[in-house]
This record gives C-alpha cells, structure tokens and sequence, in this order.
C-alpha cells in the first residue's frame, strides 16, 4: 500500500477526500491529515509519505512553500488541489516537479485519475530507489578493508611499500623486491607479514585493485584495458583477481555506478 498525507485547511474538504476515494482499490492507505502546510511539513518528516495530497492556498504555510521545503529530502509525489483563480500557480508547480493538480470544487473521478497516475510515478520511485540501495550495499559490501599503513614502523617495509605504490603498473615479483632491496624473499614477505599482517603479492594486488576501482569509476578507458593499466593484464585474469578481492565481477560492480 502506497501511504498518502492529507493536506488541507477546510476539515469538510479533507475528510470528503478521505472518505469519498476508493484508497484500497488505488493501493493506498491514507496516514495522516494536516490542517496547514507547517503541520504538514512535520507529518512529511514523521510519516515519510508516498504520495502528498495538499491545498495550495492554506494559513500559516502555503502548500507549494510546504512542497519546495521537503519534496527533494523525502522523494514523495505530489498532487496539488487548487481553484481556478490559483490557476497559473498549478501550472508552475507542474513544471516544479508536481506530478497533477486538481481543481475545486473537486470531482472525485479526477481524484482517482490523479492518484492512479500519482501511484505509477511512486512505483518508479520505488523501483529506483530500490535500485539504488541495492547499488550501495554492493559498493559498500566491495570496498577493499584498508590496511593499518599507519601503523608500519620498520623502516625496510615502509620503503617496500612506498616502491609498491610507485610501481604497481609494472610486473613485479618477490625475486625484483629480493634485487632491488638486497634482502630475501623469505625475509621480506615475514616482514611484510609482521607490519601489515599480509603478503607482498597480497599487498600488491590491492594497490593494483584499489587503482582499478578508481579508473572504473572515472568511466574514462574501457574494462578491456584497465587490467593492463593496473598492472594485472589481460581482462579474464584480471577479472578473476577482482572477483577475489571484491567479491563480484568488474561488470556487475560497474553496473552498480549507472
């Protein structure tokens, strides 16, 4: 059931509009009633309606005002009740975003075909905004666990890494690390495993990651190339080390940024 507030200062209006419409047959259920836009902009707040039914011309708040304050913060589709003098404010508040107007003195079949309209635009927002969280768990869930770098004190580590960072493009192994830093692969990697609680390569491939989350978000190469420019290579190998550390594949988490 989609939820609809009531906003109108004239009670014989309000309560003829609650129990004149069909709101079980729409899909809706009426959950709340405001006298003013001030009352109304706090049920917006507490009840987080679907849909907003509001009388222009009201004391205290109009309800254009009411809608400018709170419609972009709570998402809800809004029909407006005016009378034919407020004519050309219906027409703004059209282009302002209001998905229909209804003219006084009301018709009740042009209650229902404004709120059946109301309630297909609040299924899209539904949809989207189910969309969206759906998107944000998976980038949340994706993010890469940060490594405590702050914590390492060893001096050899910190140079290791500080190369890492510099070089990730390019293929590195433990036998490079062995030449470049005059110290053994065994030696480096407990190290490694002491300061940051991982492995060199492990390390590596999450500098290399990290760098592809952010190219991927850029939008600006194809996924074809983002795994040579992090270093990894071609897409299937680089989609397979992706899937490992982000738990999904590059297209699925490049889907969540559209």
């Amino acid at each position: 059931m989609y939820r609809v507030l009531l906003v109108e200062d004239e009670e014989i209006i309000r309560k003829g509009i609650r129990y004149s419409v069909p709101w079980e047959e729409c899909g809706c259920s009426v959950v709340g009633e405001a006298e003013n836009g001030a009352v109304g902009e706090e049920k917006i707040v507490e009840l987080q309606p679907d849909i907003v039914i509001t009388d222009i011309t009201m004391p205290v708040k109009r309800g254009l005002e009411m809608i400018a304050d709170t419609r972009e913060k709570f998402n809800y589709i809004a029909i407006i009740l005016t009378g034919y003098s407020e004519f050309e404010y219906a027409q703004q508040a059209i282009r302002n975003g209001v998905s229909d107007y209804v003219l006084k003195p009301l018709d009740m079949d042009e209650m229902r075909t404004a709120l059946e309209k109301a309630v297909r635009l609040a299924g899209d927002n539904q949809y989207l905004q189910q969309r969206e969280d759906e998107a944000e768990a998976v980038r949340s869930r994706t993010a890469l666990p940060p490594l405590s770098e702050d914590k390492v004190t060893d001096p050899l580590v910190l140079r290791i890494v500080a190369y890492l960072k510099e070089n990730y493009q390019s293929k590195i192994t433990l036998a490079d690390l062995q030449e470049q830093f005059h110290y053994s692969e065994r030696y480096i990697n407990q190290k490694f495993q002491k300061e940051l609680g991982t492995t060199v390569i492990d390390y590596l491939n999450r500098c290399r990651i990290q760098n592809a989350l952010e190219l991927i978000r850029k939008g600006k190469l194809p996924i074809s190339q983002i795994g040579w420019e992090c270093g990894i290579g071609e897409y299937k190998y680089f989609n397979h080390v992706f899937k490992k550390y982000i738990g999904c594949s590059v297209r699925e988490y490049q889907s969540t940024l559209k």
